[in-house]
């Protein structure tokens, strides 16, 4: 059996996997009590766990349901055990047990092109080449009929016919299902953010997209299913629970894990490094404070070296200067070549790491060529021109100018929130960063940080139990 037909929900309780016979991707409620809220779930590092604030997993809810004609539902690309996201290793083990016919494999957008030949495993193991290998989805979007800019070439090393100068294929990871309650962007573009909703509403309008979309539906979920979907996703907090090294993320005063996530304060500009809000508290760089209690502990403390270099990761994360240069949302919207930032600029909220405001920013992932180590290969690239300056771009993905049609927003996506990462590789929306340890050296070339070996360890093992 794979992972996918054993990983238990609780020992008692819920049973994920492949259902034999119909192979549709499922839960499977099993007889008997069982604890409400998830077990640990291993990852590569250790482990990771969700709590909901419900006091129960309803798994009646639509979240679970084939609300579409193809057989998926939410639960397909957000697994639990997967931070409420999908990962390649997962993937991989659905194709093998199904033979590539598990729903999460079909054409509308898990193939490289909707067209691809899907009729023998074999070229469904190559059709669905991007899916497998990086976790990435096609999501296929017209040039704004206002675009400031032409699409002036198209370099897709798929050859799919419906990729073209118009209708442009971007490749994106989806994004976890999870901490919603600290969420101040919907999509890595912010579509839904462009219709001036509430982002309760712009999920309840996601899922419905998503139905449509990803599901192929017919007709939209009616508003009380989409209110049900969003009500289950924004109960569910989830974090890293157990590291290998360092352990249980909540011992010795620690306030690691997802137990403390429910009661985190967030509102939208909580902690806004961009001063747009002055009559909120200045911005505190120190967003992280979870490890605090790891900084100094006794040499015969339990774990005491793997504990402190996560404190020390966390230091750093909050204290360590970064000449923020050529960032499209930062310095020209403040009209400074160089902004003295740090990570917790981009990721203020405290203690789960998201931008507390709605601005998306360009910091390179999507520059093609693309700065070492990122991985663009399978990308599509696509050369865009602006009309008024003829300024031009080359990127795998324009970003947010898809959604605004403006060129100063070429390349620009949502910073992701950071719970949870060590379970949900690979990482950046187009999953060019296969580990942490990449994201950590793009960062330190790009902004030429200047970082050690062990200052680059200490951020891996911070990033990693978050």
């Amino acid at each position: 059996m794979t992972r996918y037909s054993k990983i238990l929900w609780s020992r008692k309780a819920l049973l994920l996997g492949v259902v034999t016979g119909s192979l549709a991707f499922a839960i499977v409620t099993l007889a008997g009590g069982f604890d409400p809220n998830l077990q640990d779930f291993p990852d590569p590092t250790g482990a990771i766990r969700t709590v909901s604030t419900t006091g129960s997993v309803d798994t009646t809810n639509p979240f679970f349901q084939s609300l579409g004609t193809n057989g998926r539902a939410c639960i397909s690309c957000h697994q639990p055990g997967d931070a409420w996201t999908v990962t390649p290793p997962h993937i991989q083990e659905r194709f093998a047990a199904t033979h590539g016919t598990d729903p999460i494999f079909r054409p509308v957008d898990g193939s490289n092109c909707p067209s691809a030949d899907v009729s023998t495993e074999e070229a469904r193991e190559q059709a669905y080449s991007m899916l497998l290998n990086k976790g990435l989805i096609r999501i296929s979007l017209a040039v704004p009929a206002n675009a400031e800019f032409e699409v002036t070439h198209v370099r897709d090393p798929h050859r799919c016919p419906e990729t073209t100068s118009q209708q442009l294929a971007m490749f994106r990871r989806p994004l976890p299902s999870t901490n919603l309650g600290f969420l101040s962007t919907v999509m890595w573009d912010g579509r839904e953010n462009a219709k001036g909703q509430t982002i309760l509403q712009d999920l309840a309008q996601q899922s419905k997209d998503a139905t449509t979309g990803h599901a192929q539906a017919s007709t939209a979920p009616t508003d009380q299913q989409a209110a049900e979907i969003v009500a289950f996703e924004m109960a569910l907090f989830t974090a890293q629970s157990r590291d290998n090294a360092a352990g249980h993320l909540n011992a010795d005063g620690a306030q690691g894990g997802p137990d403390s996530l429910p009661t985190q304060p967030f509102f939208l500009g909580i902690n806004d490094p961009l001063g747009g809000n002055p009559t909120h508290a200045p911005f505190n760089p120190n967003a992280f404070t979870i490890f605090d209690n790891w900084a100094n502990l006794s040499e015969s403390a339990p774990l005491e070296e793997a504990r402190e270099a996560v404190a020390r990761g966390q230091k750093l994360f909050n204290t360590l200067v970064i000449p923020i240069t050529g960032v499209a949302g930062i310095n020209d919207a403040l009209n400074q070549p160089v902004v003295m930032g740090f990570c917790t600029t981009c990721h203020d909220t405290p203690n789960s790491g998201n931008h507390s405001l709605s601005v998306p920013l360009n910091i390179g992932i999507t520059d093609f060529p693309a700065l070492p180590p990122l991985d663009t290969e399978g990308l599509p690239v696509y050369t865009l021109v602006c009309k008024a300056t003829g300024q031009k771009f080359r990127v795998t993905d324009p970003g947010r100018a898809m959604i605004s049609g403006r060129c100063a927003d070429i390349g620009k996506t949502k910073g992701p929130i950071l719970r949870g990462l060590a379970a949900r590789a690979p990482y950046f929306h187009n999953g060019s960063a296969a580990s942490l340890l990449d994201v950590v050296n793009f960062y330190n070339r790009r902004f030429n940080l200047g970082l050690g070996e062990k200052q680059k360890a200490d951020l891996v093992a911070f990033l990693g139990s978050l």
